[in-house]
């Protein structure tokens, strides 16, 4: 078997060889073949040495990799990357190598992608759709990615996740939801989220507010554009447009039915359910709530982001835009 790239099949090799050793010249059966006479004069040589199997593709694996890493830190790696399902780059700075590194180790070893994963068990449930033209916003402020994620409300006293499906004292359902209004700046990948019971227009006005202010205090003070779904929280609503127009931003919709449309903020959606609602078991709302400006303040200040190279969304935040 011949590699992608060979210029001639083992057929094509052999047929070079026998030609040649049946008295044609060489620069002949290089022009039958459509090679080169050296290509001619390699194969002719490798049957002479090695016999038929020198027709064959050798091995391009070199005898020896003196910068390979070891295998205790491959182990590693791909048992943070199975336990704690982070990215490259957070594996990287937790175990100090490249992060490209963590990347080829991670894919030689055939794992899934952290967006096929299960946010609970870890377990691979699903491959969703891709859009063919990924975009990336050339200043802050040019367009804003808004969304609502629905949380279910934690009983007092903690869920199953605390005391176990049979063990957890409060067994009463309808506890009901609470709603994680985002809001996120494409350029910088800038995030700005709050939790309220509802995701009722006015809320969603109001929520839209706030964030133009938080952005405007990390130099964003102009927002263009505003993309979210089709919801009619959105889409009717005479107070989200109006706050959009307070903004001096034009409203866009996505494409229905197609969510990766506002990959950005899904994508912080499912970061954000991974790294804080279901990072850890809490005791209550209450509890989780307070864990949420912290751990807002981590994603824009330290987590690193490979999109941005592997720093963080505060850095491309500047106020001289």
């Amino acid at each position: 078997m011949s590699h992608a790239n060979a210029r001639l099949t083992v057929h094509g090799r052999r047929l070079a060889v026998e030609r040649v050793l049946a008295g044609h010249r060489v620069a002949d059966v290089a022009a039958q073949l459509g090679c080169s006479r050296t290509t001619v004069y390699k194969w002719l040589a490798r049957v002479r040495d090695e016999g038929e199997p020198g027709l064959h593709d050798r091995s391009s694996r070199p005898l020896s990799i003196p910068g390979r890493i070891g295998a205790e830190i491959e182990r590693a790696i791909l048992e943070l990357r199975v336990r704690a399902r982070r990215g490259q780059d957070w594996i990287a700075d937790e175990l100090g190598v490249c992060a490209r590194t963590v990347g080829r180790v991670i894919a030689r070893a055939g794992l899934p992608a952290l967006s096929a994963l299960d946010a609970l068990t870890g377990e691979p449930v699903r491959s969703g759709p891709v859009s063919a033209v990924r975009y990336e916003r050339e200043r802050p402020g040019e367009l804003i990615h808004v969304d609502v994620k629905k949380l279910g409300r934690i009983p007092e006293g903690g869920g199953w996740r605390v005391h176990g499906r049979r063990e957890r004292p409060n067994r009463k359902r309808g506890l009901g939801f609470e709603y994680v209004h985002s809001a996120v700046d494409d350029h910088t990948r800038l995030a700005y989220s709050e939790i309220h019971p509802d995701e009722r227009g006015h809320t969603c006005a109001a929520f839209l507010a706030r964030a133009g202010e938080f952005f405007a205090s990390h130099g964003i003070t102009r927002i263009e554009r505003v993309m979210t779904d089709n919801h009619l929280s959105y889409r009717n609503s005479r107070a989200f447009a109006d706050a959009c127009a307070e903004l001096g931003a034009r409203q866009v919709f996505i494409r229905p039915h197609c969510p990766w449309t506002n990959g950005k903020v899904e994508r912080f959606n499912r970061t954000l359910l991974r790294e804080w609602a279901y990072a850890r078991p809490f005791a209550g709302n209450d509890e989780r709530a307070r864990a949420l400006p912290e751990w807002l303040c981590f994603y824009n200040e330290r987590r690193r982001h490979s999109a941005l190279g592997g720093l963080p969304p505060i850095s491309r935040a500047s106020t001289t835009w």
